[in-house]
Formats: C-alpha cells, sequence, structure tokens
C-alpha cells in the first residue's frame, strides 16, 4: 500500500529541542523515531513508567517498591507503596513572581495571578476548608465558570487528600445536584455568576437551590466574579466570602496520599439516568498530565497554554495540569466566538504570546465560515494549535496553515473524560495527515479489533487498549462491587479497555476516527463511520452543522437519513441537495449518501460538545424522550423534542 504524503513533517530544529527528544536520550533511547519510542512504551511499561517519573523528578514521600504491581484490567496497581501528592507537584516548578495563571474572558480584560500569590491562595483556602472539617477522602464541590477561584479551589482541596469535583453555572441547580449529591460532599463553593456572549449570566439564585439540594453541606463559600452583591437570603448552612477564605495568612502543607487516592471525580455526559461518577487518582493523573502535556504537547517553564473549556469538560482538568510543567496556564470565561468579537480568542494568545492554542473541530470549522482572520494576529508564538472533542476534518488543515501558521503543529487528539487524556495525537517528531491523527501517544497499547476480536490495520475497528494506563479510573463512584465499572469498558473483550470509538490504525502508523461505534451505520452490512459524512457535509459553506442517522426499522429495513442545520441565507433546494450528495460521495463513498435530507433547526449536544447521535437515533425509533436523555444535561433542551416530533410523524406516516 502506498504511504500518502504528510501534510506536514516535524521541524528538525523542533524536535532536536523538545522535551521528547530530550526524554528520549535521558532513558537510554536516543535516537528513537517516534515508533520505536512508542513500541517500547507499551512492551516495557515499567521501563517507560519508570522513565517518565524519572525524567519529571516526581517528589515522592515515600517510594515506591516497583513500577506495576498488577497488570490486571481493571485493578492494575501502579507504583504501589509511593505517598505524593499532586497539589505539591502542581505548585512547586515556578518561582514566586513567575506568573502562573493568566484569568481571561470575552471583553479582553485580564488579571494576572504569580505564583508566590496563588500558593498563598491555596493555603489559605485550605486551611479555611480543614476549619470547615474538611479531611481526606472528604468531598469538596464547584459550582463556578472558568477563573482561577475554580484551580485556586481543586489544589486547596487536593493539598488535603480531599476530592474535588466541579460543575460550570451554565449547568441547572438539579443537573449540578445530580451530579455533586452522589458524592456527599462537605463543603460548596459557588459563584454569583459568569459572562456569555455579552451578557452577565446571575447564578445567585442557582447557587441557593443547589445549596439546599445537598443536605451534606456544611458551609458554603461564596465568590465574588461577576459583581453581582450576594444577598441576605437563608442558606442552609453557614456561608463565608471567598474574599475571607482566601486571604488569611496560612502554610501550605500537602498532605502525602497513596499514588492511589482519589483525586477527583469527573462525570459522564449523563444522557440517560444519573451521570456515572469518574474516579481518577493522584498518581496517575500526575503522571499521565506530565506526559502528555510536557511530551507531546512540549509544554515547559515560559510556555503558556490557552484552551478553551468549560469546567465540566475534562480539558479544564487538563488546562489546571499546565502548572505540572512550570508552564503558564490560561483560563478564560465568556464564548468562544462572541458576537461583538468572534476573533477575541486569537486576540488573546497572540497578546499573552501564547504557545499552546486548544479548541475544538467546530471551533475552526466556525471561524472558517465566518471568514475570521486569525493572522490579523502576531500568532509567532503558538508553536502548537491543540484540537479535540470530535475528529478533525482534513478540510480544517490547510485553514490553520494558511491562517495561523505553516509551522504551527495541529494536534488532532482523540481521549476521554473516562482517563482523562488521550489516547492518539501528535507529537513534536510526528508526521500530520490531514483528517488522521498522527499516533497513538506514548503509553497507550492502542489496537483496532474486528468482529471476531482480532486486531487489524487498515480496517476499521473497535478502539481497544489492551494493556494498563495509569489514569483509567480507579473505580466509579457508589460502585462497590465494580461491576458497573467493568460492563463500561470489560465486558465486551474481556481484560481489554473497549471505548466504544470505530478507528482504524494505519500502515504508516496514524488513527483515523470514525465515530461512536454504538452509532455506527450498518447499511446492507457495510459499516460506515458517521464522522466520514459529517466532514465531507460540513465543509460546504451552505451547512452549518449536519448529523447523520441509521435507524433500523421493524419491518427490516434501514432508514440513513441526513439532518442539516442550514447557513445563514442558504435554502435546501433540489441544487444544494445534489451538491451534498455529490460532496458525500467523493468524499466518502456512495455508499454514505443518505436516503433523505433533511433540514432541522440545530443538532442537540451534550454540554461538551458531543452530537447526540445514539439518543436522536432511539427516538426516531419510537422511544420517549424520557427514556433516552436527560434533557438538563444538553446545550439546547428544546431541539430533542423537535426530533421526537419528527420520529412520531413518522411512525404515523407508516402506520
Amino acid at each position: 500500500m502506498t504511504v500518502p504524503e504528510p501534510f506536514a513533517t516535524p521541524d528538525p530544529k523542533a524536535v532536536a529541542a523538545g522535551h521528547i527528544t530530550d526524554f528520549a536520550r535521558r532513558a537510554g533511547r536516543a535516537g528513537s523515531d517516534y515508533a520505536a519510542l512508542h513500541r517500547w512504551s507499551v512492551t516495557d511499561l515499567e521501563g517507560f513508567w519508570g522513565a517518565v517519573w524519572d525524567y519529571f523528578d516526581i517528589d515522592a514521600d515515600t517510594p515506591y517498591e516497583h513500577v506495576l504491581g498488577d497488570e490486571r484490567m481493571p485493578g492494575a496497581r501502579w507504583f504501589p507503596g509511593a505517598t505524593l501528592n499532586y497539589a505539591h507537584h502542581a505548585l512547586r516548578n515556578l518561582a514566586a513572581d513567575d506568573v502562573a495563571v493568566i484569568a481571561l474572558d470575552e471583553t479582553g480584560s485580564c488579571y494576572e495571578v504569580t505564583a508566590g500569590r496563588l500558593r498563598s491562595q491555596v493555603a489559605a483556602v485550605a486551611a479555611t476548608l480543614r476549619e470547615l472539617g474538611v479531611g481526606r477522602g472528604d468531598r469538596v464541590v464547584g459550582y463556578l465558570p472558568n477563573t482561577p477561584h475554580a484551580i485556586v479551589a481543586f489544589l486547596a482541596a487536593a493539598s488535603l487528600g480531599a476530592v474535588w469535583s466541579v460543575c460550570g453555572q451554565d449547568y441547572a441547580p438539579k443537573a449540578a445536584a445530580d451530579r455533586f449529591a452522589q458524592l456527599e460532599p462537605t463543603v460548596l463553593i459557588a459563584a454569583d455568576g459568569y459572562l456569555f456572549d455579552g451578557t452577565v449570566h446571575d447564578r445567585r439564585d442557582a447557587a441557593l437551590e443547589l445549596a439546599h439540594a445537598l443536605p451534606t453541606v456544611k458551609a458554603t463559600l461564596l465568590v465574588d466574579h461577576v459583581g453581582l452583591p450576594w444577598p441576605r437570603q437563608a442558606y442552609p448552612s453557614p456561608v463565608l466570602p471567598w474574599e475571607d477564605a482566601a486571604t488569611r495568612s496560612e502554610e501550605l502543607i500537602c498532605a502525602p496520599v497513596p499514588f492511589d487516592h482519589p483525586l477527583w471525580v469527573v462525570f459522564s455526559s449523563g444522557t440517560t439516568g444519573l451521570p456515572k461518577g469518574i474516579v481518577h487518582g493522584h498518581g496517575g493523573v500526575l503522571l499521565e498530565h506530565l506526559k502528555i502535556l510536557g511530551l507531546h504537547s512540549d509544554l515547559g517553564p515560559g510556555d503558556r497554554l490557552l484552551w478553551y473549556t468549560t469546567t465540566h469538560w475534562m480539558m479544564w482538568n487538563l488546562v489546571a495540569s499546565t502548572l505540572l510543567t512550570g508552564a503558564t496556564t490560561c483560563t478564560y470565561d465568556g464564548s468562544p466566538a462572541p458576537l461583538a468579537k468572534p476573533d477575541i480568542l486569537w486576540e488573546l494568545g497572540a497578546r499573552h504570546r501564547v504557545t499552546v492554542f486548544g479548541t475544538s473541530p467546530q471551533y475552526l470549522l466556525g471561524m472558517a465560515k465566518l471568514r475570521v482572520d486569525p493572522s490579523v494576529h502576531d500568532l509567532s508564538s503558538i508553536r502548537v494549535v491543540g484540537c479535540t472533542g470530535s475528529a478533525l476534518p482534513a478540510s480544517a488543515y490547510p485553514w490553520v496553515r494558511d491562517h495561523v501558521g505553516d509551522g504551527v503543529l495541529l494536534a488532532s487528539i482523540s481521549g476521554g473524560t473516562d482517563v482523562v487524556s488521550g489516547f492518539a495525537g501528535s507529537a513534536p517528531n510526528t508526521p500530520v495527515w490531514a483528517g488522521e491523527l498522527s499516533a497513538p501517544q506514548l503509553g497507550v497499547a492502542l489496537a483496532a479489533f474486528d468482529a471476531e476480536g482480532f486486531p487489524v490495520i487498515d480496517r476499521v475497528g473497535e478502539l481497544v487498549v489492551t494493556r494498563p494506563m495509569p489514569s483509567m479510573p480507579l473505580y466509579f463512584w457508589n460502585d462497590p462491587d465494580g461491576s458497573r465499572y467493568h460492563d463500561a469498558y470489560f465486558s465486551s473483550y474481556p481484560g481489554m479497555w473497549r471505548h466504544g470509538d470505530w478507528i482504524t490504525l494505519t500502515s504508516h502508523g496514524s488513527v483515523i476516527v470514525h465515530g461512536r461505534s454504538d452509532s455506527t451505520l450498518n447499511r446492507n452490512g457495510v459499516r460506515l463511520g458517521s464522522a466520514d459524512i459529517h466532514d465531507a457535509v460540513e465543509r460546504l459553506p451552505e451547512i452549518a452543522e449536519a448529523l447523520v442517522i441509521g435507524a433500523e426499522e421493524p419491518d427490516g429495513g434501514y432508514w440513513m437519513p441526513l439532518f442539516v442545520v442550514l447557513a445563514a441565507g442558504a435554502a435546501l433546494d433540489d441544487a444544494l441537495r445534489e451538491k451534498i450528495r455529490e460532496a458525500i460521495r467523493s468524499g466518502a463513498s456512495p455508499r454514505h449518501v443518505p436516503d433523505e435530507i433533511l433540514v432541522v433547526p440545530g443538532i442537540p449536544h451534550t454540554r461538551t460538545g458531543k452530537k447526540l447521535e445514539v439518543p436522536v437515533k432511539r427516538l426516531l425509533q419510537g422511544a420517549a424522550v424520557e427514556q433516552v436523555v436527560n434533557p438538563a444535561t444538553l446545550d439546547a433542551p428544546h431541539l430533542i423534542e423537535h426530533f421526537a416530533r419528527l420520529g412520531a410523524e413518522r411512525r404515523g406516516r407508516s402506520a
């Protein structure tokens, strides 16, 4: 098979200067290309992860006995005997006067938090939490936007050995309570509101409602973020102003905890039933995030990361973990593309000399359709544009090259909240193929399994991880026998992690992500990836977004409609229908051409931006809304009702 020409090849100077090259040399792997380094990282787990530990100089209070005590999945035991603390490592690599966090918002305003000030605030909040009864293993939860307050609160909780969880304030109080109440938290930290698209959203009443929904909370810390005065309302427990909690003079003490002590709980999207609480540990997150940020993203002292995220998306966890590398992290409150200034993130990236700029495919495609030209700003500091949330279509690659910078590494990443990290992505020493992820990440034994459970190359298969990763969940919350955790990942291939994505591992070493395997199209026995259709259609200027569904029908038939959201001024006439079909034929294949093309007012997503393919499919097959989705978990709940009506109308016509 002919290897396709890469879209971009590594810059030899960047490779030579990169941390991944220095790591390979110090690990005794000097001269290894990425493929060789990856083979070593998954065949010698003890050697690789031990080298990561040494390279990043992990400061353990007690040493580990060995790297991997038990390789079973689930149940792998990493670095038994070691005690450490994540917060200590996040706060140790910056001098007192260095800028640790830059707080940004959509108006362009900012303020800086030095490392010295960050340490003093973490120490003060930790002392306050301790006085409020928070100890090792207790839970502290935040109802907060993406501001430095969330980072301070998280590190304060972690320093005590408490368990952290956070939710953005665009979540309704009930949706936040569906997550937090499971944890039985001791303290709630809530902000007065947040900024989005020119509007200040008042969340004071929502914070009060959430406090009433959490009966275990002993106290609530009130954060003055947008300047709204807190009313004198009756909270169910004592309240304390954040300013009082964060400005007292205290010494920071980070409690040593076992390597696998819980650090935080992140939640699944919860589109059906209660969201699953996924628990990760101090040590696993520490090593995994140092690897992905320090080696793959090449972050270190002097660098700056700006990645658009909300606090309830796993990318916020990586934003916080930037501090582990000694780099500066940026928080951002607001819309990624506010109406008044859609290029604000690029402007801020230029102004603050950001080196890693992170976003999503929809953002990059949206910038192209809005005809935004980031290059009007000085983006010369940006080395990496990271992109995750879904597969980045090939059409976005030339746009980034032409409008951001020719030498920028476009790093498309695929991973998940489940491991709070990536499975595949890029590195300074990997080629880039448009529409493909450069390679499996170091330490990730990635495979594509066919229907019989055998690994395949250059063919679509299930994404499987065949050996453990340190950041795999410790367990699910309220899952005492581990059955829910086992069923989520290990029931299909015993002893191996099945993630639920269709991928192709190519013979030239890259990874192509085709979409969720539980939403895979299966037309006449041929499996098709929905992402391939979305990619082809969403390149068209007339289409704002698209969603394709394959629904098995009671009579044995198969209906594959394509739903499209039209761009402003576009109309779905016969000419556009044919243009869409031709784009799919040439961009994917004739088999991918849908049965119908239907205009809809919008595509429903989870709050982290994932299209609701499976719930929409089930609605079209006749399921009730309450059976397939919790509307409170969606970005636009009213849209799901539109698809429910479509399903009912279709069934009525066929009755």
